[in-house]
């Protein structure tokens, strides 16, 4: 172990929208809970407030973009010759990047790598001489196959990054993710809400029944034309959004806290309308509340994901024409029940945050 007298945790994330940073930071927010001298170091480009938002202890953010994920212009489209030529610039600085990452990590004395879910950590995490983990429901390989001959060289590349790891905690709602090391399925991640839903109705004054308020979460690249004219539809429902471009309408409430997140509202909601999207989705099912989720199309996790809604949970499935086109009737007709009797188990977050625990533990003695 290193002469630091603190224990430190490397957590590579892919700056793709927001939600590996949000379970990759709930993991870290968890085991600095079990484990409060932690410091975990985040490597990441998202904004910092957004890991300050489940993050309470000191972290430091390393803001350095390890992959590409998909470039887009909002959550729904996606630019990919764009991504290609980033990818390309990635792998063609592959050994600095490997040999700089590396090399901070023996002079910050890092006991392990997470990852969630860059394929250059693998790699990283063997050069500097730790252990890598990788958490995730899919790897980039599995995106970039379905997208013609162009990237699968790329694949490839990524998948034999995947294959540098030594174990990962495949989440819920997966592809088969053969190329992964040492899998241990594990239970849904995400947040835990700073508030009860009587506190966010009280500090919100929100008077609205359950049912009749409804959360607009589009995730961290948002969605360009959301069509807010249709709340007008609806005078005796509230609608909550985090979009801060959203117009002033009397039945919509906007938060512009950072100190608040989608997670901390849902408990007062009858239903998430959403895009397709891990970390959403994982929270709305450990939090209980149904989802309606507009369709995502050349994004192969999104018919996983959505698989996984009709399988757990109370849920409604849009086309995009109806969302952006329509009058939003759907909010009128109930969710279809889930398919499945069976449950994920909710626990994904605090068995990984243990396992990390425990490995420190080992590195101690």
């Amino acid at each position: 172990m290193s002469q630091m007298s603190r224990p430190v945790l490397y957590v590579a994330i892919t700056s793709h929208g927001f939600g590996h940073a949000v379970r990759a930071a709930s993991v870290a927010a968890a085991v600095q809970e079990l484990l409060p001298d932690l410091l975990p170091i985040l490597v990441t480009k998202v904004p910092r407030w957004l890991l300050q938002s489940y993050l309470s202890g000191e972290f430091i953010q390393r803001d350095r973009a390890l992959d590409v994920g998909v470039i887009q212009s909002d959550s729904l489209q996606m630019d990919l010759d764009a991504t290609r030529l980033e990818l390309e610039k990635i792998r063609a600085n592959e050994d600095k990047i490997i040999a700089e990452e590396a090399e901070f990590i023996k002079n910050q004395g890092v006991g392990l790598i997470i990852a969630d879910i860059p394929a250059l950590a693998g790699k990283i995490a063997q050069k500097a001489g730790v252990p890598c983990w990788s958490i995730s429901n899919f790897g980039w390989d599995f995106i970039y196959r379905h997208w013609g001959e162009e990237f699968q060289t790329l694949a490839q590349w990524i998948t034999e990054g995947y294959r540098s790891s030594d174990r990962t905690f495949r989440l819920p709602m997966h592809e088969p993710m053969n190329e992964f090391p040492n899998c241990v399925d594990v239970g849904l991640t995400g947040g835990v809400p700073k508030w009860t839903a009587e506190e966010i109705r009280e500090q919100f004054n929100l008077k609205t029944a359950k049912e009749q308020t409804i959360l607009l979460s589009f995730g961290g690249l948002g969605l360009h034309k959301i069509p807010y004219q249709n709340l007008q539809y609806f005078p005796d429902w509230q609608f909550i959004s985090f979009d801060r471009k959203a117009p002033d309408v009397p039945n919509l409430l906007k938060v512009t806290d950072h100190n608040y997140r989608p997670l901390d509202f849902m408990s007062v909601c009858g239903r998430v309308v959403s895009k397709p999207g891990y970390s959403t989705f994982s929270e709305a099912l450990r939090v209980g509340v149904p989802i309606v989720s507009l369709r995502r199309e050349r994004f192969a996790e999104s018919a996983l994901l959505l698989e996984g809604i009709e399988n757990y949970s109370p849920h409604q499935i849009l086309s995009q024409s109806s969302f952006f086109e329509g009058n939003w009737d759907f909010l009128r007709q109930l969710p279809d029940p889930p398919r499945s009797s069976e449950k994920p188990e909710k626990d994904g977050t605090e068995k990984i945050a243990s396992t990390i625990v425990d490995h420190f533990s080992r590195l101690k003695s």
